[in-house]
């Protein structure tokens, strides 16, 4: 007989794998925008509707997804989505009207959301304890790789003829690869116990094979057999104050940030793609070397305190430091009013946009966000016009004397902001919500609490400049750094720490805290009762 495959090596490939396509569907819109603008002319709304495409598949993919994992199994909904995502790729790639470009990204976000959440149980059922932490976080790694990777293909195709139909097409190669590495591995964790060859990957933890499994509904998660109802308290925090603690509209103002510290044309451009890139994914990977040493609960408390400094931090330096809030709509002639573009906020789930490339005659003007705007190119085949803002909006104020500290303290506060959540919530969040729940019920579950997540996304991205409108940035910052506080209170009483348990005693673990929090409701009633006799 030849040598069992390399479990453990495919394992990481999948999940490597899965996350380096997420995160590049996530970011080419950024490179792919521009010349979409001029190719097709589009409007601040029909940019709009592109880039929140992605979205809406996205949500219609958690809503129902859950029950697709469920029903036909981990392994077959990964293929599936890859199948989607090729499909979608193939409309934007052929794509010659607004209608088949929507429809392409909404299926792509569709194909995504349904891999990501395959992904992560799935990884987390097929190894044991000792590996899952660092095998689920790298998904979050393939992430930040893919956000990079789509930086670089998007500049290098920035001015090549239809560059933007090459920058979609190429998030097919993760995906067939993905495929290729799930031929070789089992379709679920009965399966990896029905080959003894596999077993070990385990750690012991196969599980029992027959019958005897409790059954759950989808009405179980309110309930509260096994502590279902406290399981999806957790999962349902967790996603929500990682996104309510604004980590998608800090790190969109995070051009406007690099402008105020004095870096302009290409100096920025640099620092906000590739400088926030790198410190991503470095701080990434040391929370993958943590996950099972330190644990999941203190890297959350870590990162939830981190980022309530830091974006405190942003705010209170935004008092003495005039920055201005970006570009809107209503500064280019005949456009429509721009509320945030939905994708400008949940595009990178937790990066900053790169700025649009530019020509060699634009290359002095400020950067500023990635959506920036440009009139349609004339049809009557005239020179593409140059960008709308450069003459509307003033550049940044040179640097006073006595600001110049506060502005790059405002600039070390970003930087430690996007860590916190690169170590925090980014990977932590999803290998808690794929180890908390029974296997009979997780991909269901996974899916509402996923739900919430992109719902909870749009909120905040679509609130944002209004916030700003009505309270002022500065108590925007401030009022998502008493959200991270609010968060960090959540982790704390709410949160239990998983590492080195199999999913098992994990769910063993959650049934425990029912019974005591049971019995504690059952003395004080007695003693309640016993002290009115007295």
């Amino acid at each position: 007989m030849g040598r069992p495959p390399p479990v453990l090596t495919l394992c990481a490939s999948v999940s490597l794998l899965g996350g380096l396509t997420f995160g590049y569907e996530l970011a080419v819109i950024s490179g792919a925008l521009l010349p979409l603008q001029l190719d097709f002319g589009l409007s601040c709304l029909e940019q709009e509707l592109l880039v929140g495409g992605l979205l809406l598949g996205a949500l219609v993919a958690s809503l129902v997804g859950g029950f697709l994992i469920d029903c036909y199994g981990r392994k077959q909904a990964i293929l599936g989505s890859n199948l989607v995502l090729l499909a979608g790729s193939l409309s934007l790639g052929l794509a010659d009207s607004l209608a088949w470009l929507v429809l392409g990204r909404s299926v792509v976000g569709f194909a995504i959301s349904l891999s990501s959440m395959a992904c992560c149980i799935y990884v987390s059922e097929l190894v044991g304890p000792r590996q899952r932490g660092v095998l689920v976080s790298l998904y979050e790694a393939g992430i930040t790789v893919g956000i990079l990777l789509s930086y670089a293909l998007n500049y290098a195709l920035a001015g090549a003829p239809w560059g933007w139909r090459h920058m979609f097409g190429w998030a097919t190669a993760p995906a067939v690869l993905q495929s290729l590495s799930l031929l070789f591995l089992p379709a679920d964790a009965d399966e990896t116990a029905a080959h003894k060859d596999l077993i070990p990957l385990q750690g012991g933890e196969a599980p029992k094979l027959g019958l005897g499994r409790p059954r759950y509904s989808f009405l179980d998660l309110f309930r509260t057999r096994d502590n279902m109802r406290g399981r999806t308290i957790v999962g349902l925090g967790l996603v929500l104050f990682q996104q309510l603690t604004g980590q998608p509209n800090v790190l969109s103002y995070a051009s406007t940030i690099f402008l105020s510290v004095g870096f302009h044309g290409g100096s920025s451009a640099v620092l906000a793609s590739v400088g926030l890139g790198a410190v991503k994914v470095a701080a990434t990977l040391i929370a993958m070397g943590l996950v099972d040493r330190a644990g999941r609960r203190a890297l959350l408390l870590a990162g939830c305190a981190l980022m309530a400094l830091s974006v405190s931090g942003i705010g209170l330096v935004s008092f003495a430091v005039p920055m201005d809030s970006g570009p809107s709509c209503l500064a280019v002639p005949n456009a429509t009013r721009q509320t945030s573009l939905p994708g400008d906020s949940h595009l990178l789930q937790g990066s900053s946009l790169p700025p649009m490339p530019r020509t060699s005659e634009d290359q002095r003007e400020p950067i500023l966000f990635a959506a920036e705007k440009t009139r349609p190119r004339p049809r009557s085949g005239a020179a593409p016009p140059q960008l709308a803002l450069s003459s509307a909006l003033p550049g940044p104020p040179l640097p006073a004397p006595g600001h110049a500290l506060l502005r790059w303290t405002a600039l070390l506060c970003l930087m430690v902001f996007v860590s916190a959540f690169s170590f925090g919530f980014g990977p932590v969040t999803w290998l808690v919500l794929s180890e908390i729940y029974p296997v009979e019920i997780r991909g269901r579950a996974f899916a509402f609490c996923n739900s919430f997540n992109w719902a909870a996304n749009l909120l905040i991205s679509l609130s944002f400049l209004d916030l700003i409108g009505t309270i002022g940035l500065s108590w925007t910052f401030l009022l998502y750094g008493l959200t991270a506080v609010l968060g960090l209170g959540f982790i704390y009483v709410f949160v239990p720490e998983t590492k080195g348990q199999s999913l098992a005693e994990i769910d063993q673990q959650f049934q425990k805290r029912r019974k005591e929090s049971c019995e504690i409701v059952l003395r004080q009633s007695a003693a309640k009762l016993e002290s009115n006799r007295c």
